[in-house]
């Protein structure tokens, strides 16, 4: 999902080490600069970022080593800005000052000098001319593209790794690729998602504002780019297969991503009139991670509701009536625990009527599917007083817990 010589920000152990072992041990890619998010609040870290690995270039970075041992701007604080008629303020400026010692001031304990960004709302001018020559922005977006990255960082202080990141973006110059793994989550974004392109199982930093309409979704969605990605050079391995093969759990999750992301790129292929295409994708999904070796849980929902605004009812309606049997099944479940066992899956049950319940609406109401809008609504209704009441139970049994605490 990246292209050449991008730098790439993962976070945890599960997004970071596969790629070192596709790097270190199978050469692939070896272009591409993974930063992990998590070891960049050490100093060591950062020292290795800014060498050359393998074909990768070191990420760009201005600050001396000095400036970021350890004990040495480990938590930097963000001030909102003075004047809110011009509140954004240039990063590049904002990091000189942070990095200038002279502007160090006693901020988290006596007697030590820490350093402060002046304003909490920041900006990275953009070439024009460089995010269309190198392939940042496609020319068919050119009217969408801003003069300037403005964004708010809504918190009271970053830490080194987010310093870093800061120092980064004040120093690329829009020459390289800035890619976030859509596995690190919306922490590791320092608010920068509206920002950000989805281009397969990554996000890219584009000079493009989008307000986020989905909550599986942070920016926009590069249909094109996206597309061929998925189609010409994603390597599936054996998740498809007919003979019995075991995912572990960490596996398991990555195919929840994998769902999401193509469920959101079916959307936007839909948004833009291409359903024909955004069926191909969403057959894609089914036949690489089917039922028999990966589960389906309530990941599948986008997939549906996406069948069913392309137009193929259906494969909805097949899908439809698989998920709400397992929904179906683990209510029942849920429902038949007592009160304090309940009580740890209440949100599971939570999110499962929920499920259920735009289902019902989907087939009943949006798409009119008769029967099995009519099959689903039934059910639903037979099980909403014993959710209600397991529910209420919770809640007793939670009160008089409370209760005998206090006593």
């Amino acid at each position: 999902s990246v292209p050449p010589y991008g730098i790439l920000f993962t976070n945890g152990d599960n997004d970071t080490f596969p790629l070192w072992y596709a790097q270190e041990v199978e050469g692939i890619r070896t272009d591409v600069r993974v930063v992990n998010l998590s070891l960049l609040n050490t100093d060591w870290y950062i020292d290795q970022m800014r060498r050359k690995a393998y074909d990768s270039d070191p990420i760009p970075m201005r600050m001396a080593p000095e400036k970021y041992r350890q004990g040495t701007r480990d938590v930097v604080a963000l001030f909102p800005p003075k004047d809110e008629a011009a509140p954004y303020k240039d990063l590049r400026a904002e990091m000189n000052f942070a990095l200038d010692d002279r502007n160090l001031r006693e901020l988290f304990s006596e007697g030590k000098r820490d350093a402060y960004l002046r304003t909490n709302k920041l900006s990275i001018p953009v070439d024009r001319a460089k995010v269309f020559s190198n392939g940042t922005v496609a020319m068919k977006d050119s009217a969408l593209v801003l003069d300037a990255v403005q964004w708010k960082i809504a918190r009271q202080v970053v830490l080194k790794n987010h310093f870093a990141v800061l120092e980064l973006l004040a120093s690329f110059e829009w020459d390289r690729p800035i890619y976030f793994a859509v596995t690190t989550g919306p922490d590791s974004y320092i608010n920068l998602q509206n920002f950000f392109q989805l281009e397969g199982l990554t996000y890219r930093l584009v000079p493009i504002h989008t307000k986020g309409r989905s909550p599986n979704l942070s920016g926009r969605v590069a249909t094109d780019v996206m597309l061929d990605n998925v189609l010409n050079k994603f390597k599936w391995g054996n998740m498809g297969t007919e003979e019995a093969i075991h995912l572990d759990e960490n596996i398991l999750r990555m195919t929840t991503n994998l769902r999401l992301q193509l469920a959101n790129l079916a959307d936007a292929l839909i948004t833009e009139g291409r359903k024909d295409v955004a069926i191909e994708v969403l057959d894609l999904a089914m036949q690489h991670m089917p039922e028999r070796n990966v589960p389906f849980d309530r990941i599948l929902l986008p997939l549906i509701e996406a069948y069913y605004k392309a137009g193929d009812l259906e494969k909805a309606d097949v899908l439809t009536k698989r998920l709400f049997d397992i929904m179906d099944e683990n209510m029942n479940w849920y429902l038949s625990l007592e009160p304090e066992f309940a009580d740890r899956v209440s949100e599971d049950m939570t999110i499962t009527h929920a499920v259920m319940d735009r289902m019902v609406n989907t087939t009943k109401m949006v798409y009119a599917r008769g029967q099995l809008g009519d099959s689903l609504s039934a059910r639903f209704d037979r099980l909403e007083q014993a959710y209600e009441m397991k529910m209420n139970e919770i809640d007793e049994n939670a009160r008089r817990r409370l209760i005998k605490a206090r006593f």
